[in-house]
């Protein structure tokens, strides 16, 4: 029996590749301890998926530990040793807010938590893939020095760019405002590519977009859409930071994230890196996330836009998934925005309906 070893496993892509793994046949070992709680508050805890993941799939098993806790991940290893075929490393602190209210636990989790889990795989399975979910933030606020168009409802490229199809990973990530957070997911970054090009492991780090569905438990500081969703069915107030709300993200599914994990693991390469996300036709600004959904979901918005930005966020970041596209010729977005968006105020009714 082969098993997958996900961390954050009850959170949006963990527990997405948990139903995915399932049925491949793989046994799972989960590893999550609701820290998205401890981050954001109660409304964001991930404890409801966990209950229905261990209630409705008899090859999960979870373990409630912290990935920067190396001897509790070691118990781990040496238990399940080669069997472990794949390991997917979910768990983080994604937040740049939050990381600045405390920077060690921050770089704790999301830096020494890879280097532990990258040690761990090589000592006791070296020969399994190492998915590592990073974040364009990695490139901090180098995007923003891209020209830029303002339209009247998002800004944008011109169709002659060299980004219309979107950023690639040929941008650097120096001599840029990362914000804390995209500090420490940038470490996590080199290290998984070190442990890649240098000892020999098969590593990808996936450096993404926003990813979205509706097993996402969003909140202020982390999950655009979800909480966008969330705001607009329970008629709360949502605060839109900078840029006029045209600020623009693409926007990648779970569920087609955990595929291109699939082809990856399926033909493995060492210290490789893909940007990944929706791309351009999943694309959207703040603005035109918020008609959409109030189109969808017949709620009028109540908002207010802060002349005040966060530090290091975009004001225009798509995804050029070509490289990717290129590697794995069988993978393509499925999920296509207008989908992802009826699909999680569906979702966000019945969960209303529920309580």
């Amino acid at each position: 029996m082969k098993y997958v070893l996900i961390t954050g496993s009850s959170g949006l892509v963990g527990s997405e590749a948990v139903k995915f793994f399932h049925k491949k046949n793989f046994k799972i070992i989960g590893i999550d301890n609701n820290f998205r709680k401890k981050f954001f508050g109660t409304t964001a805890s991930v404890d409801w998926s966990k209950k229905y993941l261990e209630a409705s799939f008899k090859n999960f098993k979870n373990y409630n530990i912290d990935i920067s806790n190396y001897e509790l991940l070691k118990k781990i290893f040496k238990k399940y040793k080669n069997k472990i075929k794949l390991i997917i490393n979910c768990a983080a602190q994604p937040s740049h807010d939050w990381a600045k209210k405390n920077i060690q636990l921050d770089f704790k989790i999301n830096a020494i938590g890879t280097l532990n889990l990258l040690d761990l795989v090589n000592r006791y399975c070296c020969k399994s893939p190492f998915i590592q979910l990073s974040t364009n933030k990695v490139y901090g606020d180098t995007p923003n020095r891209i020209k830029l168009n303002e339209k009247l409802t998002r800004y944008d490229v011109r169709k002659s760019s060299k980004f219309y199809k979107g950023i690639s990973d040929k941008m650097s990530i120096d001599n840029s405002v990362h914000s804390f957070f995209g500090v420490s997911k940038c470490s996590a970054d080199l290290i998984t590519q070190e442990y890649g090009r240098n000892l020999g492991m098969h590593t990808v780090v996936f450096r993404l977009g926003c990813i979205t569905g509706p097993a996402h438990s969003g909140a202020e500081l982390h999950g655009f859409l979800s909480y966008l969703v969330k705001c607009n069915i329970k008629k709360k107030k949502y605060q839109i930071y900078g840029y006029k709300g045209k600020q623009v993200r693409d926007n990648i599914h779970s569920y087609d994230l955990v595929k291109a994990i699939w082809e990856f693991y399926k033909k493995p390469k060492k210290g490789a890196i893909y940007n990944l996300g929706g791309g351009r036709e999943n694309s959207c600004s703040v603005l035109e996330a918020i008609k959409l959904i109030e189109k969808e979901s017949k709620i009028k918005f109540n908002y207010t836009v802060s002349k005040k930005n966060r530090v290091g966020d975009h004001t225009w970041y798509i995804t050029d998934n070509s490289k990717y596209k290129k590697d794995y010729k069988n993978w393509k977005i499925q999920k296509k925005l207008n989908f992802i968006i009826k699909e999680m105020i569906s979702y966000e009714f019945k969960l209303n309906d529920n309580k």
